[in-house]
């Protein structure tokens, strides 16, 4: 059974330790974050798009947005720290527009300052970050008592149902996830941020197909390059050996958990799992990697590479990162413009009857009730300050600019990807029965994380 962890070290080693807590919440006010922005950007290689600034393309003024603002539709996630809605926007110009509605009781994220921090956190790097593979946050608000993230939603389900249906992915289909994938994690590092919980279930399809990593309340923000944290997290079958070692981590742990998540992918299960989890830590720990012979050497080789115990030795840990990962020769024949500009055909499209369609999420969710569950208590005034600057609202700019990329142009022909899933007949062999178990009872949000003292 998979579970998920997040606790405070205090017994880590100190070679290079963030002198800073771990999980201390950095506040910087817009000024100054307009400013880091600014300097990001000029200090980069990339290129800058010029973009005129008038009325028709800038917010005049913010847009107030409340619960009241969206009618919920369905279920399409739950937790002990609240639920995720399908919604529809009835108000302002976008109005009519679907979107996914995570939903957390500031009352049980009071509790635990790690929780508090890590939920101000997926909120602020969700405003951040804005890439075609990372899920996208259009509004954030909250009540007296509550919490509302409102993010595009992501009709094609969780990868992890996709994966346990077929039991086994094909490489040619794997290759495509990994490649957009990779490309995600490689932007969150560029910004300094460690994901530190990729898995199937936080790997979300669009309607075409396409993915994007979801669910921040894990990551690690703030991290420079040889500087190592010391938050014991994420999920027990993707997490680094040291990470369960205790000696500090760094970015090369999202790389492990991408060869945990590869294996897991090709063979229908992570690399080392156990009926137990101190047996599965031990495994991580020690245990010898062995794969079916189906597994053919190149791919076999780029997940030796990315599940070597020794930090140093591993693929993507050195400065280069992402482009060592992308360099190896499972991916000799992916151009890497195709895949940024989402000009890869994806091997799988969601059927699909409508944009409300949820046919691609866990029936037990869907077929609830789509109620916002009232409560009846008071926050303390300094507890609800903690959630102070929590609101947001998508400035059209920005999704101007992000819609002129060139990342998602469609004007040269799609690269088509040959793949398609294994027979049927190998679900038999996926020991997927007691993951998915899990699963069911898991929102995808760091907030129903297994907390051990």
């Amino acid at each position: 059974m998979s579970a998920i962890f997040d606790i405070e070290l205090q017994d880590a080693g100190p070679l290079h330790r963030d002198e800073s807590e771990d999980d201390d919440i950095v506040e910087i006010d817009a000024e100054e974050c307009v400013a880091l922005n600014l300097n990001e950007i000029v200090n980069s290689s990339d290129v800058v798009e010029t973009v005129p600034i008038s009325e028709q393309n800038v917010n005049r003024a913010r847009e107030k947005v409340g619960p009241q603002d969206f009618e919920l539709r369905k279920v399409i996630g739950k937790g002990g720290y609240g639920k995720v809605f399908q919604v529809r926007k009835i108000t302002g110009n976008d109005s009519g527009t679907i979107f996914a509605m995570k939903v957390l009781r500031k009352a049980l994220i009071v509790r635990n300052q790690k929780d508090t921090a890590h939920t101000r956190a997926e909120r602020n790097i969700l405003e951040s970050i804005k890439h075609p593979f990372i899920v996208d946050l259009k509004y954030a608000f909250q009540t007296g008592h509550k919490l509302y993230l409102i993010l595009e939603y992501m009709c094609g389900g969780e990868l992890f149902r996709h994966l346990n249906a077929e039991g086994i992915f094909m490489e040619d289909t794997a290759r495509f996830y990994l490649c957009e994938i990779i490309l995600a994690l490689q932007h969150l590092h560029l910004q300094g941020i460690i994901y530190r919980d990729l898995k199937p279930e936080n790997v979300l399809l669009d309607a075409d197909g396409h993915i994007k990593l979801t669910d921040f309340g894990l990551c690690k923000e703030h991290i420079q390059e040889g500087v190592l944290t010391h938050t014991f997290c994420g999920t027990i079958e993707y997490m680094a050996p040291e990470i369960l070692a205790k000696t500090g981590h760094g970015k090369a742990v999202d790389w492990w958990s991408l060869g945990s998540l590869t294996y897991d992918m090709l063979t229908g299960a992570p690399p080392f799992t156990s009926n137990s989890r101190k047996k599965t830590i031990e495994k991580i720990l020690r245990g010898k990697l062995t794969f079916p012979g189906f597994v053919t050497a190149d791919a076999q080789d780029f997940i030796r590479k990315l599940l070597r115990r020794q930090v140093a030795q591993r693929l993507g840990s050195t400065q280069s990162d992402g482009e060592e990962v992308k360099a190896h020769k499972f991916f000799k024949h992916i151009n890497w413009n195709d895949v940024i500009s989402r000009q890869l055909e994806p091997p799988f499209k969601p059927q699909l009857s409508s944009k409300e369609d949820v046919s691609q999420f866990d029936k037990d969710f869907t077929a609830a009730s789509p109620v916002d569950s009232p409560v009846d208590y008071t926050l303390s005034e300094s507890a609800d300050g903690l959630f102070q600057g929590f609101t947001y609202v998508a400035p059209s700019i920005l999704e101007d600019v992000f819609l002129q990329q060139p990342y998602l142009s469609t004007m040269s022909p799609p690269s088509v990807i040959k793949a398609r899933s294994p027979r049927k007949a190998t679900r038999g062999f996926s020991p997927r029965t007691t993951h998915h178990h899990f699963h069911n009872a898991h929102l995808s949000n760091h907030t129903n994380a297994v907390e051990t003292k």
